[in-house]
């Protein structure tokens, strides 16, 4: 089964779920047969929206639907749809619609409405993606991290933040000057370790390839042996590479035979100005 495929698999399931309170992440990854971390992140890229975000905007568009075309008391679709109490279901209802359930119900004003997600492949490459594969032994990295929760997109929120602080206060010039390892640059780099695996967090470290000791002030992570898919990126950050990131799901993988193993994925930034349209960088996803 192709990812693309285990991605729609995994969109079935919420769909058939919509209306179990008890519908998890964990579920849904393993109808995937992903990881949490690496389902959510997927997700996210193909569809600019967390897994919570659309099954919230589901269940809020199929109630609309009812309010409109049924009898059914408010409170009765509220808890049918996962709120507790009718304020809690108005205040999202009208966040998501513009509008309160009462006057959905009245036909006052417009529905907004979230229909049920198909992945397709769409035929692109008029613009080239230059990658190569290489095969790397373990190599040590040093750095900081932050641990963040992949379920709510908290990850992609602070992640940002977090490059800025290490760039106001020192971390990353240092981090450059460290480096005399595998890989040439500064690099982030999402983990997700053997006690995070169902949880939906994930650690992200800025960090460098360094031989030697650890220096004060940073920790250190073993980078599994691999083999990497290392791809190239041109312009500004951060749009170069969340476009990149894009294609790579949407268009790389679904036209190769390889799958990304759920180990560490590097993305790995040069010494130069990230607000230049001629900035270098890559990602680097270990594959089998």
């Amino acid at each position: 089964m192709s990812w693309i495929e285990s991605i729609q698999k995994a969109i079935d399931y919420i769909e058939n779920n919509l209306l179990d309170e008890n519908l998890t992440i964990e579920q849904i990854s393993s109808a995937a047969n992903s990881s949490v971390f690496h389902f959510q992140r997927t997700f996210s890229i193909l569809t600019d929206q967390t897994v919570g975000d659309y099954i919230r905007r589901r269940r809020l568009t199929l109630a609309a639907q009812e309010l409109i075309n049924t009898d059914n008391k408010v409170i009765d679709i509220a808890f049918k749809y996962g709120y507790e109490t009718p304020e809690a279901f108005t205040k999202a209802f009208r966040k998501q619609h513009g509008v309160t359930p009462s006057e959905a119900r009245k036909k006052m004003g417009s529905i907004q409405s979230y229909n049920r997600l198909v992945i397709q492949i769409q035929l692109k490459g008029a613009v080239p993606m230059n990658y190569k594969i290489i095969e790397k032994d373990a190599f040590q990295v040093v750095g900081v991290k932050r641990t963040y929760n992949c379920q709510n997109g908290e990850n992609t929120r602070e992640i940002p933040q977090f490059w800025q602080d290490v760039h106001m206060d020192g971390t990353n010039d240092r981090l450059f000057a460290l480096n005399n390892g595998e890989v040439e640059g500064v690099l982030g780099v999402c983990i997700v370790d053997e006690n995070q695996k169902g949880t939906g967090l994930m650690d992200y470290w800025v960090a460098t390839a360094h031989n030697g000791e650890v220096p004060e002030g940073f920790l250190s992570y073993q980078i599994p042996a691999s083999k990497w898919v290392v791809f190239e990126v041109h312009g500004a950050m951060p749009h170069a590479i969340q476009e990149t990131w894009k294609k790579i799901y949407s268009e790389w993988f679904p036209s190769n035979p390889y799958k990304p193993t759920g180990d560490p994925e590097l993305e790995v930034y040069s010494n130069g100005n990230p607000s230049s349209p001629d900035y270098y960088s890559e990602v680097w996803i270990p594959i089998n």
